[in-house]
């Protein structure tokens, strides 16, 4: 079982390389973002899809809502409840107004409609090749995925810059793997070879 420790060390080292990312490449992954991006929903034939409000060094994913938002996608963003609960999804498109939820990110008001996203664009600190990935360290994502999945297929993709991958990303049976990671570089299809031939 991997330590609380070695896994704070990686996230550390991945959001220090993160931080060092230029403004050059984030435009460069946000502009891939919203069109790679978008090219899954269709393909998928997603009708809602959730993304995260970006804090700061987090690559942008205003572009892809407004992408998705274009295409008549029903767009989300998560709201932060209890420590141990998973997060809800409220309606949300650019434009639209937020307030700053237990975590001081934005979210959309209350009054929103609630949704259960089929795709999924998540945040992280560190990836791997086969889909795991190290989150901030509250476990919301894993906790939300593994009830989204027990509803419906769903497909989770991560979104970070090629920097913060890793060789092997330390996991537990209760750690929810992504679909694919998308970087700057290129989309990862991090599924087992039955699911993704």
């Amino acid at each position: 079982m991997p330590s609380s420790a070695s896994k704070a060390a990686l996230r550390a080292q991945a959001l220090s390389r993160r931080a060092e990312e230029s403004a050059e490449t984030a435009t460069a992954l946000a502009a891939h973002l919203a069109t790679a991006g978008r090219d899954l929903a269709l393909r998928f034939q997603a009708p809602i899809v959730s993304a995260y409000f970006a804090l700061p060094h987090e690559p942008s994913t205003l572009p892809l809502l407004e992408a998705l938002s274009r295409h008549g996608v029903t767009t989300a963003l998560p709201v932060t409840g209890a420590r141990d609960a998973p997060l809800v999804f409220r309606q949300w498109r650019p434009g639209d107004p937020t307030v700053k939820g237990k975590m001081s990110i934005e979210e959309p008001l209350a009054s929103a409609p609630e949704v259960d996203p089929d795709l999924l664009f998540v945040p992280l600190a560190a990836f791997d090749r086969s889909g795991h990935r190290i989150g901030y360290g509250a476990g919301f994502y894993d906790r939300t995925l593994a009830r989204l999945r027990a509803m419906k297929r769903i497909c989770a993709v991560g979104v970070a810059y090629a920097s913060q991958a890793l060789p092997k990303v330390p996991h537990e049976a209760h750690d929810e793997r992504l679909d694919y990671v998308l970087t700057e570089r290129e989309l990862i299809d991090c599924r087992p070879s039955d699911v993704a031939s």
